[in-house]
């Protein structure tokens, strides 16, 4: 394997990553990584401990500058634009933290409604109005959308992040172990969500993960980040046939589904 991500350079991407290099004083976390996310797919990204899985995301959602490198998103090279211009690509994305990071002190219809407010200029009604169409867009129900989020399931709060992720109707949604914490049933029946809103909406899908479920119902391709770099991008029969240690173990060892779930499409 080369370690470049080409295969879906015919493709047009949403994500051009090339050359990143990240630091930490003299800790290297990236070193040259070049990575691709196609218009409307789902990407999972997965690693192990520390090869940088949310230092990627969060670099290039503009929360951690890269000491070296390129991001263009959407057409745009991040490197660029000045503070008001990186504003109006910031709007372009949706971001789904781990926990979630709602507010405790906004109900969920609030929560939602805050970017609207903040970022669109919408007028309170206008914004919380809206906010209850998302609410019921990821399954939640007009009675959740009054409630606050410490009386709420780890499943409701990850639907409630999202819809505040899909509030101002991104390009790009980018989840960080969205299903982290869930129990199975909730995890499926989140994957499963995800995928419905990009048919239905057209973003694409920049999703960190270690969830072997979530890759298996979600992501259209599943890229590994290895030895600072992206090892391999492409399809999950595909990854999982991978000549690397750290891979076969996680694929193919005991926990792992991709084996099986190769074999049943070939």
């Amino acid at each position: 394997m080369s370690g470049r991500d080409d295969s879906r350079d015919s493709t047009e991407s949403v994500i051009e990553v090339r050359g990143l290099v990240n630091r930490f004083g003299d800790h290297v976390v990236h070193d040259g990584l070049d990575l691709t996310l196609a218009k409307g797919e789902i990407l999972g990204v997965v690693g192990g401990s520390g090869t940088g899985k949310s230092v990627l995301l969060r670099s290039i959602v503009g929360l951690k500058r890269p000491s070296q490198g390129d991001i263009e998103v959407l057409g745009t090279n991040l490197s660029t634009l000045d503070d008001a211009e990186r504003s109006r690509v910031d709007r372009r994305f949706g971001v789904l933290f781990q926990q979630g990071a709602l507010f405790s002190s906004l109900n969920l219809q609030e929560n939602v409604a805050l970017p609207l407010i903040e970022h669109a200029g919408l007028a309170r009604d206008d914004a919380e109005y809206l906010a209850r169409i998302k609410l019921s867009l990821v399954g939640l129900s007009p009675e959740a959308a009054l409630q606050s989020p410490e009386s709420l399931s780890g499943g409701m709060i990850k639907r409630a992040a999202l819809a505040r992720a899909l509030a101002l109707d991104p390009d790009i949604l980018f989840l960080d172990e969205p299903t982290a914490g869930l129990d199975p049933i909730g995890a499926a029946a989140f994957d499963q969500l995800i995928k419905t809103l990009r048919d239905a909406l057209g973003f694409s899908v920049f999703l960190v993960t270690h969830d072997l479920d979530t890759l298996n119902a979600a992501c259209d391709r599943v890229a590994v980040l290895s030895q600072k770099r992206v090892l391999v991008a492409d399809t999950l029969d595909k990854v999982a046939r991978t000549d690397d240690e750290w891979v076969q173990e996680y694929f193919n060892g005991p926990r792992g589904r991709a084996a099986a779930s190769s074999s049943d499409r070939e």
